[in-house]
Protein backbone atom coordinates (compact mmCIF):
# COMPACT_ATOMS: atom_id res chain seq x y z
CA UNK A 1 0.00 0.00 0.00
CA UNK A 2 1.64 3.19 -1.62
CA UNK A 3 0.32 6.66 0.94
CA UNK A 4 0.30 10.06 -1.31
CA UNK A 5 -2.69 12.42 -0.03
CA UNK A 6 -1.71 14.66 -2.74
CA UNK A 7 -3.54 11.64 -5.49
CA UNK A 8 -5.77 10.92 -3.35
CA UNK A 9 -7.60 14.33 -1.69
CA UNK A 10 -8.69 16.06 -4.87
CA UNK A 11 -11.50 13.09 -5.14
CA UNK A 12 -12.00 12.11 -1.29
CA UNK A 13 -12.41 15.47 0.79
CA UNK A 14 -12.97 14.68 4.75
CA UNK A 15 -16.12 14.75 6.46
CA UNK A 16 -19.47 14.09 5.35
CA UNK A 17 -20.62 13.80 2.02
CA UNK A 18 -21.90 17.29 0.63
CA UNK A 19 -25.24 18.39 1.97
CA UNK A 20 -25.67 15.10 4.12
CA UNK A 21 -27.11 17.32 6.87
CA UNK A 22 -24.90 14.85 9.43
CA UNK A 23 -22.10 17.71 10.73
CA UNK A 24 -20.49 14.83 12.63
CA UNK A 25 -17.39 13.97 11.38
CA UNK A 26 -17.58 10.17 9.89
CA UNK A 27 -15.45 7.75 11.83
CA UNK A 28 -13.76 4.57 10.32
CA UNK A 29 -13.57 1.07 12.29
CA UNK A 30 -10.87 -1.09 11.19
CA UNK A 31 -11.03 -3.92 12.67
CA UNK A 32 -7.75 -6.69 11.81
CA UNK A 33 -5.48 -9.08 13.70
CA UNK A 34 -2.65 -8.34 11.59
CA UNK A 35 -1.14 -5.30 13.35
CA UNK A 36 0.75 -4.29 9.77
CA UNK A 37 -2.36 -4.52 8.05
CA UNK A 38 -3.87 -2.26 10.29
CA UNK A 39 -1.32 0.48 11.06
CA UNK A 40 -1.26 0.91 7.32
CA UNK A 41 -5.17 1.23 6.56
CA UNK A 42 -5.24 3.71 9.53
CA UNK A 43 -2.22 5.51 7.68
CA UNK A 44 -4.11 5.75 4.65
CA UNK A 45 -7.45 7.30 6.13
CA UNK A 46 -5.39 9.75 8.17
CA UNK A 47 -3.69 11.06 4.88
CA UNK A 48 -7.00 11.77 3.33
CA UNK A 49 -8.22 13.24 6.58
CA UNK A 50 -10.87 10.41 8.06
CA UNK A 51 -10.68 9.58 11.50
CA UNK A 52 -9.71 5.58 12.46
CA UNK A 53 -9.42 3.74 14.95
CA UNK A 54 -8.08 0.10 15.15
CA UNK A 55 -9.43 -3.12 16.62
CA UNK A 56 -7.53 -6.50 17.05
CA UNK A 57 -10.52 -8.27 16.98
CA UNK A 58 -14.18 -8.07 16.57
CA UNK A 59 -14.44 -9.17 20.64
CA UNK A 60 -12.01 -5.76 21.54
CA UNK A 61 -14.74 -3.89 18.73
CA UNK A 62 -17.74 -5.17 20.51
CA UNK A 63 -15.85 -4.01 23.79
CA UNK A 64 -15.19 -0.66 22.82
CA UNK A 65 -17.05 2.40 24.22
CA UNK A 66 -17.48 4.17 20.49
CA UNK A 67 -18.82 7.46 19.90
CA UNK A 68 -22.63 7.68 17.73
CA UNK A 69 -20.78 9.14 14.70
CA UNK A 70 -21.48 8.20 10.71
CA UNK A 71 -18.67 6.08 9.28
CA UNK A 72 -18.55 2.53 8.04
CA UNK A 73 -16.39 -1.15 9.70
CA UNK A 74 -13.44 -1.90 7.47
CA UNK A 75 -13.06 -5.70 8.70
CA UNK A 76 -11.15 -8.81 7.91
CA UNK A 77 -13.03 -11.82 6.76
CA UNK A 78 -10.91 -14.51 9.13
CA UNK A 79 -10.12 -13.47 12.42
CA UNK A 80 -9.55 -15.84 15.87
CA UNK A 81 -12.64 -15.82 17.14
CA UNK A 82 -15.71 -14.20 16.00
CA UNK A 83 -15.15 -14.33 12.14
CA UNK A 84 -16.00 -11.26 10.06
CA UNK A 85 -19.21 -12.75 8.59
CA UNK A 86 -20.22 -13.67 12.69
CA UNK A 87 -20.05 -9.74 13.15
CA UNK A 88 -22.01 -8.78 10.16
CA UNK A 89 -24.34 -11.25 11.24
CA UNK A 90 -24.73 -10.06 15.25
CA UNK A 91 -25.06 -6.65 14.26
CA UNK A 92 -27.90 -7.39 11.94
CA UNK A 93 -29.84 -9.44 14.64
CA UNK A 94 -29.03 -6.22 16.82
CA UNK A 95 -30.23 -3.45 14.68
CA UNK A 96 -26.96 -2.32 13.67
CA UNK A 97 -26.69 -1.34 10.74
CA UNK A 98 -23.18 0.29 10.25
CA UNK A 99 -21.90 -0.27 6.72
CA UNK A 100 -19.24 -2.59 6.42
CA UNK A 101 -16.68 -3.34 3.68
CA UNK A 102 -14.91 -6.85 4.15
CA UNK A 103 -11.19 -7.10 3.46
CA UNK A 104 -10.10 -10.65 2.80
CA UNK A 105 -6.90 -12.65 1.36
CA UNK A 106 -8.22 -16.24 1.69
CA UNK A 107 -12.22 -15.31 -0.12
CA UNK A 108 -13.99 -17.76 -2.01
CA UNK A 109 -16.80 -17.05 -4.15
CA UNK A 110 -19.41 -18.42 -1.75
CA UNK A 111 -17.92 -16.31 1.22
CA UNK A 112 -18.16 -12.96 -0.71
CA UNK A 113 -22.07 -13.73 -1.89
CA UNK A 114 -23.06 -14.49 1.38
CA UNK A 115 -21.19 -11.18 2.96
CA UNK A 116 -23.08 -8.66 -0.44
CA UNK A 117 -26.48 -10.33 0.17
CA UNK A 118 -26.26 -9.80 3.90
CA UNK A 119 -25.36 -6.25 2.91
CA UNK A 120 -21.94 -5.65 2.56
CA UNK A 121 -20.68 -2.47 0.51
CA UNK A 122 -17.95 -4.38 -1.26
CA UNK A 123 -15.58 -7.16 -0.75
CA UNK A 124 -11.93 -6.73 -1.38
CA UNK A 125 -9.14 -8.79 -1.42
CA UNK A 126 -5.51 -8.31 -0.17
CA UNK A 127 -3.75 -6.30 -0.99
CA UNK A 128 -5.80 -4.09 -1.39
CA UNK A 129 -5.77 -1.27 -4.01
CA UNK A 130 -5.92 2.25 -2.32
CA UNK A 131 -8.11 4.03 -4.42
CA UNK A 132 -10.83 0.56 -4.29
CA UNK A 133 -10.57 1.32 -0.50
CA UNK A 134 -11.00 4.71 -0.22
CA UNK A 135 -13.82 4.34 -3.14
CA UNK A 136 -15.52 1.74 -0.96
CA UNK A 137 -15.00 3.85 2.62
CA UNK A 138 -16.75 7.22 0.82
CA UNK A 139 -19.82 4.77 -0.47
CA UNK A 140 -19.89 3.56 3.38
CA UNK A 141 -20.09 6.66 4.98
CA UNK A 142 -22.68 8.13 2.69
CA UNK A 143 -24.89 5.17 3.35
CA UNK A 144 -24.44 5.77 6.65
CA UNK A 145 -24.94 9.42 6.65
CA UNK A 146 -28.27 8.03 4.64
CA UNK A 147 -29.55 5.80 7.07
CA UNK A 148 -29.15 7.83 10.19
CA UNK A 149 -31.26 10.35 8.50
CA UNK A 150 -33.85 7.76 7.61
CA UNK A 151 -33.84 6.86 11.23
CA UNK A 152 -33.74 10.29 12.52
CA UNK A 153 -37.21 10.72 10.36
CA UNK A 154 -39.07 7.60 11.18
CA UNK A 155 -38.09 8.49 14.79
CA UNK A 156 -40.23 11.79 14.36
CA UNK A 157 -43.00 10.15 12.55
CA UNK A 158 -43.24 7.17 16.03
CA UNK A 159 -42.83 10.39 18.26
CA UNK A 160 -46.16 11.81 16.46
CA UNK A 161 -47.82 8.09 15.83
CA UNK A 162 -47.44 8.15 20.00
CA UNK A 163 -49.17 11.33 20.49
CA UNK A 164 -52.88 9.63 19.06
CA UNK A 165 -55.33 8.98 20.77
CA UNK A 166 -56.86 5.28 20.02
CA UNK A 167 -59.92 6.16 18.00
CA UNK A 168 -57.46 8.41 16.21
CA UNK A 169 -55.14 5.89 15.19
CA UNK A 170 -58.51 3.70 14.16
CA UNK A 171 -59.57 6.08 11.91
CA UNK A 172 -55.76 6.54 10.35
CA UNK A 173 -55.33 2.32 9.33
CA UNK A 174 -58.34 3.23 8.13
CA UNK A 175 -57.51 6.13 5.75
CA UNK A 176 -53.95 4.05 4.56
CA UNK A 177 -56.22 1.73 3.48
CA UNK A 178 -58.26 3.10 1.06
CA UNK A 179 -61.55 4.28 3.22
CA UNK A 180 -62.98 7.29 2.94
CA UNK A 181 -65.14 8.89 5.37
CA UNK A 182 -68.57 7.55 5.20
CA UNK A 183 -66.91 3.92 5.40
CA UNK A 184 -65.33 4.68 7.89
CA UNK A 185 -68.17 6.05 9.92
CA UNK A 186 -70.17 2.51 9.23
CA UNK A 187 -66.96 0.39 10.11
CA UNK A 188 -66.50 2.20 13.84
CA UNK A 189 -70.04 2.85 14.38
CA UNK A 190 -69.32 7.07 14.59
CA UNK A 191 -70.44 9.98 12.83
CA UNK A 192 -69.14 11.25 9.56
CA UNK A 193 -68.59 14.72 11.31
CA UNK A 194 -66.89 12.90 14.26
CA UNK A 195 -64.58 11.07 11.65
CA UNK A 196 -64.14 14.64 9.52
CA UNK A 197 -63.28 15.51 13.57
CA UNK A 198 -60.89 12.68 14.27
CA UNK A 199 -58.95 13.01 10.77
CA UNK A 200 -58.50 16.62 10.94
CA UNK A 201 -56.74 15.87 14.45
CA UNK A 202 -54.52 13.19 12.87
CA UNK A 203 -53.65 15.25 9.66
CA UNK A 204 -52.43 18.12 12.18
CA UNK A 205 -51.13 15.34 14.95
CA UNK A 206 -48.88 13.93 12.55
CA UNK A 207 -48.00 17.11 10.47
CA UNK A 208 -49.20 15.52 7.27
CA UNK A 209 -50.07 18.11 4.54
CA UNK A 210 -52.21 15.74 2.23
CA UNK A 211 -53.64 12.02 2.74
CA UNK A 212 -50.74 11.02 0.48
CA UNK A 213 -48.44 11.82 2.89
CA UNK A 214 -49.94 11.01 6.07
CA UNK A 215 -50.44 7.28 4.13
CA UNK A 216 -46.29 7.29 3.81
CA UNK A 217 -46.16 8.45 7.23
CA UNK A 218 -47.79 5.75 8.73
CA UNK A 219 -46.18 3.12 5.78
CA UNK A 220 -42.30 4.22 8.23
CA UNK A 221 -43.68 3.57 11.25
CA UNK A 222 -42.79 -0.04 12.49
CA UNK A 223 -45.80 -2.60 12.09
CA UNK A 224 -45.97 -3.71 15.75
CA UNK A 225 -46.32 -0.35 16.81
CA UNK A 226 -49.05 0.31 14.11
CA UNK A 227 -50.89 -3.00 14.71
CA UNK A 228 -50.91 -1.55 19.03
CA UNK A 229 -54.26 -1.64 20.21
Amino acid sequence: MTNDPSRLLPRHQSGPPANSGDLQCPLVLIVDDNEAVRAALQELLLSVGLDAVCFASTRELLGAALPARPGCLILDIRMPGLSGLDLQQHLASIGNRKPIIFLSGHADVAMTVKAMKAGAVDFLTKPVQEQALLDAVSAGIARDVAQRAEDRIVKQHVDRFATLTPRERQVLHELAYGRVNKQIAFDLGISEVTVKLHRGNVMRKMQAASVGQLVRTWDSVPAELRDRP
